[in-house]
């Protein structure tokens, strides 16, 4: 009788270590099980905190397709050239010639319209928006370089789209010109 308690004991316990953990068990360890990607987990060993791997494993979340490996057919940059006085860094990209590099970009003046990618699969349909107003020149470049498709439709260079609301006002990018 002992020794079967004992096996019981040992049988949950062994259950209880393959299962995962819920919410509310992994945020009293310490883990947002939401949020927690299972590649976090492996690098517990570099810090010394490989104790805690087990519990870690047990509540992450399996990780994704690496955001570096996903590529779009196309982008669009939209911004307002009102708010180049707030966020130069866009500004600075968008008047260099980085933007020729990439033949898939499209640059959209919005009136109004803090700085957004919108990233585009194959068939035109938005996957993505992303807010770029903490970018700076550099890690816009670098972000383009990595998620967009390296084939330009033989296009030579990014095009802008000057009036995306439609009006016929002429004036619209020089008096927002600053």
């Amino acid at each position: 009788m002992h020794k079967c308690a004992i096996f019981l004991l040992l049988a949950l316990s062994c259950q209880q270590i393959q299962a995962e953990l819920t919410a509310a068990d992994c945020r009293a360890l310490g883990f947002i099980k939401a949020q927690l990607m299972c590649s976090s987990c492996e690098k517990l060993d570099d810090f010394g905190l490989d104790t805690i791997k087990p519990q870690c494993k047990q509540c992450c979340t399996l990780d994704q397709q690496p955001a570096a490996q996903r590529t779009y057919a196309k982008a669009i940059l939209e911004v307002c050239t009102c708010k180049f006085r707030a966020y130069p860094q866009i500004q600075a990209f968008i008047q260099s010639g980085r933007p020729a590099k990439f033949p898939n970009l499209q640059i959209k003046y919005v009136r109004g319209l803090d700085p957004v990618v919108k990233l585009l699969d194959a068939s035109g349909k938005v996957q993505e928006t992303l807010s770029i107003t903490k970018w700076n020149t550099d890690t816009v470049e670098e972000f383009f370089e990595t998620h967009l498709a390296k084939d330009g439709a033989g296009k030579n260079s990014y095009s802008v789209v000057e009036d995306a609301d439609g009006d016929d006002d002429e004036d619209y990018l020089r008096t927002n010109r600053i």
